[in-house]
């Protein structure tokens, strides 16, 4: 019963904290750890663990693949230089400070290296949640950081996971080839999964079954790659970056409409039950810590979280400078953010779910039946950072931002603006040549021209609202335009449900054309303007 007992309390838990966080103000992924940590002291409970095979290889992709396809290439490119640096050099450098330190608190070399390998990822889940208040520049190069930076982090957990356990050998060309194979590997393999998904998506017309396709990519992807033993993460990342640009070409608009609403809900709950699971592994790594380790594992926690920080901020910081000196071109020159702002992306390198199942993924034994050393306090140490960055610096962050008066971020709503009123009138101008195409009427062609000024005029009105010349009473002509076709919508609505409850039409029919009031009442309630 307890997997039932689970998913009861797993949804009463999301539904309460998201409800409490936005009474609050506070962001759910805080209270749904605190949550978890309480849900610890349940008896009926602490048998429940987060596996990390469940997370590796069925959470992981799936919040990959979303976060890849949802993600803006433009600003990757832009970026580019800085990411790959972030997700690369910053994850070794981060590693062997941990592991330094760690060693210095009494850990082996081996096991300090594990330790530092699995905190020196950032999370992606918890950075797409988290850090939704900064620009949107910033949010993008953090998510894509956090995208790439666990294959490089598990490359590295390999080795000294392998080399400690003794399955492994160290040497210069040995870690080389490993990082060769991950990266190379991940990246081909995402390549070739994504125009497999092409074909099929072109290939496939029914809605349902296009998502079954759809689903199935972030998985294939990153069992292809774990077979070569490449990065099953990079894979995805490819995968997902190739058909976000793909995507928008192909398939159908149903199709595209069932994928958005599942793949928001499927994503929402897995990230929501993530924050949960964690917080009853970190309540769970105190237990199974002898009192004598405690207070060198509650040193460890703080030692590794100021590295960790430590470490991040002077990165951000020297890259950025060393960059200067080599490119002084005016397009970098423009993309120069203060060191206030590098604070803030600091306190934004939240840890996550993955590194927490990095560590519960250390083997229990040796090669030679040993007890792995100190894999306790691997857990232990694991736990109390993901639990510290994600409450400490998840509330340090508005706060930092704040602080730091960083602009204002306005280039969506100016380019929304910009593809509305471009793609309206470029319709118009089309209008005559395709209608004649069509052989269309030419009373449906003026009718329909009316309905796409009228749009354009609504268009351009709020784009120049509260600037000199505007014209508020098209806006409030649209407004009051706007409520009577919601409320005319409700009325439909309640009409059709009493014919269905007349038994003048069946249920199937009610769902098909509540379908489509929906679809008009979600496009009318956010303001997206239409003509027609």
């Amino acid at each position: 019963m307890i997997g039932l007992e689970l998913v009861v309390v797993l949804g009463t838990v999301v539904v309460v904290c998201g409800v409490l966080a936005r009474r609050a103000r506070v962001a759910p992924p805080i209270l749904l750890l605190v949550a978890g940590i309480v849900l610890g002291f349940v008896p009926a409970l602490r048998q429940v663990h987060l596996p990390p095979e469940l997370m590796l290889l069925v959470f992981l992709p799936v919040l990959l693949y979303w976060e890849a396809i949802t993600i803006s290439l433009r600003e990757i490119r832009a970026a580019l230089r800085g990411i790959v640096l972030t997700s690369t050099l910053l994850v070794v450098v981060t590693a062997a400070a941990v592991a330094t330190a760690a060693h210095a608190l009494g850990l082996p070399w081996g096991p300090a290296w594990v330790l530092g390998a699995a905190v020196a990822p950032t999370d992606a889940t918890a950075v797409g949640v988290l850090a939704r208040a900064l620009p949107r520049r910033t949010v993008t190069v953090l998510r894509a950081e956090s995208l790439v930076n666990d294959g490089t982090a598990l490359v590295l957990y390999g080795v000294a996971v392998g080399v400690t356990v003794g399955e492994e050998t160290l040497g210069a060309g040995h870690v080389t080839w490993l990082f060769v194979l991950a990266y190379g590997g991940g990246i081909v393999v995402g390549l070739l999964v994504a125009w497999l998904a092409v074909q099929a998506r072109r290939r496939i017309d029914d809605p349902l079954l296009g998502n079954v396709v759809v689903l199935l990519i972030p998985f294939t992807a990153y069992l292809l790659a774990e077979l070569i033993e490449a990065s099953g993460v990079l894979a995805v990342v490819v995968c997902g970056l190739v058909m976000s640009q793909v995507g928008p070409r192909i398939g159908r608009a149903a199709t595209r409409q069932q994928t958005v609403a599942f793949w928001s809900v499927s994503t929402y709950l897995i990230n929501a039950s993530l924050f949960v699971l964690v917080g009853l592994e970190a309540q769970s790594a105190v237990r199974n810590l002898v009192s004598e380790d405690l207070v060198t594992a509650v040193v460890g926690v703080v030692v590794v979280c100021g590295v960790i920080l430590a470490v991040r901020f002077v990165f951000l910081v020297v890259s950025a400078y060393t960059i200067r000196l080599v490119d002084r071109r005016p397009s970098q020159r423009a993309r120069r953010v203060t060191n206030r702002a590098r604070a803030v992306s600091t306190v934004a390198g939240f840890r996550g779910a993955v590194s927490l199942a990095a560590a519960l993924a250390v083997p229990t034994t040796l090669s030679s039946g040993a007890p792995f050393p100190d894999r306790d306090l691997i857990v232990f140490i694991t736990s109390g950072v993901v639990a510290t960055t994600l409450v400490v610096q998840g509330l340090l962050l508005a706060p930092t931002i704040r602080w730091a008066r960083l602009p204002d971020d306005d280039g969506l709503a100016s380019e929304r603006r910009l593809a509305d009123e471009t793609a309206a009138q470029e319709a118009l101008d089309a209008l005559p040549d395709v209608a004649a195409t069509l052989g269309t009427d030419p009373s449906v062609v003026d009718r329909l021209r009316g309905e796409y000024e009228e749009h354009l005029t609504l268009l351009r009105a709020r784009s120049t609202e509260g600037a000199e010349g505007d014209d508020p009473a098209v806006l409030r002509l649209d407004d009051e335009y706007t409520e009577l076709r919601l409320a005319l919508l409700a009325r439909k609505r309640e009409t059709v449900v009493r014919l269905r409850d007349q038994r003048a039409i069946d249920d199937t029919v009610l769902r098909q054309v509540q379908a489509r009031l929906d679809l008009e009442e979600i496009r009318l309630s956010r303001g997206d303007p239409a003509p027609g």
